[in-house]
């Protein structure tokens, strides 16, 4: 497949010295979701896995040689599915009011249900920190600010609310050196910042490092590459930004659609950027301009590799009829 080699060789800066990154993209998935989400390249089995939160479903999907993803497994839950995670016999997901563990064999168990009993409540973006413990958030389906929570699903499979008074829990990630965490909120339309303690779990010394101040854009998933760089994908502003540890902006990646909704790196070496996108709530023209709203892309050369995918490394005792 084609692409231009981002970088200094090929992307330009901006008058604001902001390079665009040039790199083409590539209509990865078969067929597009109504709010597709949460890549993670499981590097065990080469394959991609994301969501689709409204269509309820799990995608897996091994790159072709077609530049696409060729299909293995689709998996429809019977609510909606917001973030997952590689684990033992299958995968770990954030879904409807809590977690859920989901084999190979599509057999679903619930684990901690912390907003058990809640209708006007779910689960959303998540993803595991460097010791394997499980992390997502929450939001309101009405969007109301301050309703959000974010929890951390432990190693014994204990579920701790960690902050609350967010409004989108959205992306969630960890330098390279595993020291700090970032979290966006799609909400406040900031990235923040946290002093990480690895072998605790504990959070400190929040700061904003990330405001987004784009009328009709707001920060959603995230991912961060082999040099600690954050890779944002803007909602509503059809980029994905790059931005640097102290959050200054380095570049974007401009996209064909207009809710690009979050990234991860995966491939040969981790070079890919695969980049999830949304569909809900376009109108017929804003369709008809944007046919492959809902699909993920994938973009090879943008100058930068990213860091593994960990999966949650919690024990699960699984049923040898569900294995």
């Amino acid at each position: 497949m084609t692409g231009a080699v981002s970088g200094s060789d090929a992307s330009s800066p901006d008058s604001s010295g902001i390079l665009e990154i040039q790199s083409t993209p590539v209509v990865a998935s078969a067929t597009p979701g109504l709010l597709t989400e949460g890549p993670r390249w499981h590097a065990e089995r080469g394959e991609l896995l994301w969501v689709d939160i409204l269509g309820q479903k799990l995608h897996r999907g091994r790159p072709a040689v077609s530049g696409g993803l060729d299909s293995v497994e689709t998996y429809t839950l019977d609510r909606p599915v917001g973030a997952v995670a590689p684990t033992s016999g299958g995968y770990l997901l954030a879904a409807g009011t809590g977690f859920l563990h989901l084999s190979e064999a599509g057999v679903t168990r619930e684990l901690a249900q912390p907003e058990a009993g809640r209708t006007d409540v779910r689960m959303n973006d998540g993803a595991c920190d460097p010791q394997g413990r499980f992390w997502a958030g929450t939001m309101a389906y009405d969007e109301s600010p301050g309703a959000g929570v974010l929890y951390r699903l432990e190693l014994d499979g204990s579920c701790t609310p960690v902050l609350s008074g967010l409004t989108i829990s959205n992306g969630i990630g960890w330098s390279p050196d595993g020291t700090t965490m970032y979290l966006a909120d799609s909400g406040t339309g900031c990235v923040d910042a946290f002093e990480f303690d690895g072998a605790t779990g504990t959070l400190s010394g929040r700061r904003t490092l990330i405001s987004v101040g784009e009328a009709r854009a707001v920060p959603d998933g995230l991912t961060v590459d082999g040099e600690g760089a954050i890779w944002l994908a803007l909602w509503g502003g059809g980029t994905v930004q790059r931005h640097a540890p102290d959050g200054s902006l380095l570049a974007r990646l401009p996209l064909p659609v207009d809710r690009p909704t979050s990234c991860a790196f995966g491939g040969d070496g981790l070079a890919t950027l695969f980049v999830t996108t949304a569909r809900t709530g376009l109108d017929e023209a804003a369709l008809a301009r944007q046919p492959a709203a809902g699909q993920v892309f994938r973009f090879d050369d943008v100058g930068a590799t990213g860091i593994p995918c960990m999966p949650y490394r919690g024990r699960i005792d699984i049923p040898a009829s569900d294995a």
